[in-house]
């Protein structure tokens, strides 16, 4: 596994879905889906969107999750107060949330056009010293890494510029075919 470098797998910044800080929620999907349309089709689509500022470095990464959070308000009050993404809770006591907090009570049009109006840096995260990894590491830090951190994806660096983007989904299809020559 030492032999595989991150630059290997990794998409680069060039390739990948951006927009400006100052950008909706709903360019962004707009970029996303762009993105995808041109992205090499052989390969597992994007699945988030890198937030640029004004100075042309990445600022945060809105996930598609984040984009779903986006379009009910009260998840933020929710998830701070509660964790529960952290927590077990019951299949049971998630649906008691959602009556008792009266969760997506709008039809899903009315969320989608107040999400969509909204700026993406009030729902996209800032990234952790563990989303980084240098280009030239190697896959088995970059798995540890994504396991260690329960990441989605890693920041690739170079020189101290990002330079492009790993994905656990290229990282996986990387052992997945390593594993299928090994049978």
């Amino acid at each position: 596994m030492k032999d595989l470098k991150v630059v290997d797998l990794m998409v680069p910044l060039s390739e990948y879905a951006t927009v400006s800080e100052d950008a909706t929620l709903y360019e962004a999907v707009l970029e996303l889906e762009k993105a995808q349309e041109e992205f090499d089709h052989t390969r597992y689509r994007h699945r988030a969107i890198l937030v640029m500022g004004h100075d042309g470095k990445v600022l945060g990464k809105l996930t598609q999750l984040d984009a779903l959070k986006a379009l009910e308000p009260k998840y933020d009050n929710m998830l701070e107060r509660q964790r529960s993404h952290q927590l077990g809770f019951t299949k049971e006591f998630m649906k008691s949330m959602l009556r008792n907090e009266h969760l997506f009570a709008s039809p899903l049009e009315n969320l989608c056009l107040n999400a969509g109006k909204q700026n993406v840096k009030n729902h996209m995260h800032t990234l952790s010293e563990g989303e980084y990894i240098a280009e030239e590491a190697s896959l088995d830090q970059a798995i540890h890494q994504l396991v260690m951190g329960h990441h989605q994806s890693l920041l690739v660096t170079r020189k101290g510029s990002i330079s492009g983007i790993l994905r656990l989904t290229d990282v996986f299809a990387a052992v997945y075919h390593t594993m299928r020559e090994c049978f």
